[in-house]
């Protein structure tokens, strides 16, 4: 496979623009990086990235695969053997109450009650709804005022570390309780993170599925929880921006609709956020979980005339042709 060289103000950028190129998405394209580039002292000096990048051939994207489907396996063993010392605990809760009088059988119902509302307290943040960049604002404002109720960090960090030991990987946890915010931060560091991200930050969302699991078992008041490493979540998001402002770009430049790759909610949210202000294209989304994908086209009614990827002046959005 033949390479090409690329030159961007980073080298995620770089990238980005190597997989536009190739006609490609990002996760299958190989790169190595040229000249990291330099940012200078305020502008001055600065120095672009450049990186030079071939597609991967299926053999390299199904090894990748494999391995995200053996780190799937580790996480589902360590879920299910947490999952396994609390089935006892309520058995020996229903033991004690046995002997007692009738009163004691009502008391159940309260206490089960939580664990109900807690599950679909869990269940709630997941089929979120991309289509509205708004969302995340309105979830803001229903947030309770009340500070959140005191996590036990050290049943949290317990449960991780058996994760990582199962992993083989030596990690350490920094847990951050934000009670106004209703959340729970977790920072980790170590080397190798690049295994605990996994392909589009999926294994690190799974592991955040799990901590959150924990963090909010047998409780009906629901708490966040971000896990993140090497500040990837935000580094994310930002390639995420970068990568629609290219791809709404291209769909000016050939004025063709471009479907991108199958993303989390999330993150169809932040390709929606990013080109909602945008005058020429519009976004929606198509195709069902897990291939829910987005799409960017042209508004209706837009003409790019003599469009040369440079200046807003030779934007023309016209409704209506001009009588002779």
């Amino acid at each position: 496979m033949e390479s090409i060289e690329v030159s961007a103000k980073t080298v995620e950028d770089a990238v980005l623009e190597a997989a536009i190129q190739l006609g490609t998405t990002r996760d299958k394209v190989d790169y190595e990086v040229v000249t990291p580039g330099s940012p200078g002292f305020l502008g001055i000096g600065s120095k672009k990235a450049v990186i030079r990048a071939r597609q991967k051939t299926d053999e390299e994207i199904e090894a990748a695969l494999k391995a995200d489907q053996e780190m799937e396996k580790i996480l589902d063993r360590v879920k299910e053997k947490s999952e396994k010392p609390a089935e006892p605990a309520e058995k020996k809760e229903e033991k004690k109450e046995r002997p007692g009088k009738k009163e004691k059988p009502q008391a159940e119902k309260p206490k089960k009650a939580p664990v109900k509302e807690a599950v679909q307290a869990e269940k709630k943040p997941e089929p979120v709804k991309e289509e509205k960049p708004e969302a995340p604002k309105k979830a803001a404002k229903e947030e309770k005022t009340e500070p959140a109720r005191p996590v036990n960090t050290d049943e949290v960090k317990d449960f991780l570390e058996k994760v990582f030991a199962a992993m083989d990987m030596k990690v350490q946890i920094t847990i951050t309780q934000k009670p106004e915010e209703h959340e729970v931060s977790i920072d980790l560091e170590g080397d190798d993170m690049g295994v605990l991200i996994g392909k589009r930050g999926q294994t690190l969302d799974s592991l955040q599925y799990l901590t959150s699991l924990v963090v909010n078992k047998g409780s009906d008041d629901y708490i966040r929880v971000k896990v993140d490493t090497e500040n990837y979540r935000e580094r994310r998001r930002a390639t995420l921006e970068n990568l629609a402002r290219n791809i709404a770009q291209k769909v000016k430049r050939t004025r063709k609709p471009v479907s991108l790759e199958p993303m989390n909610p999330y993150e169809r949210r932040v390709i929606h956020s990013a080109l909602q202000n945008d005058k020429f294209v519009c976004t929606h989304s198509e195709g069902e979980e897990p291939y829910r994908h987005v799409v960017v086209s042209l508004k209706e009614g837009v003409r790019l005339d003599n469009y040369n990827g440079r200046g807003r002046n030779r934007y023309n959005r016209n409704y209506k042709k001009k009588e002779r």
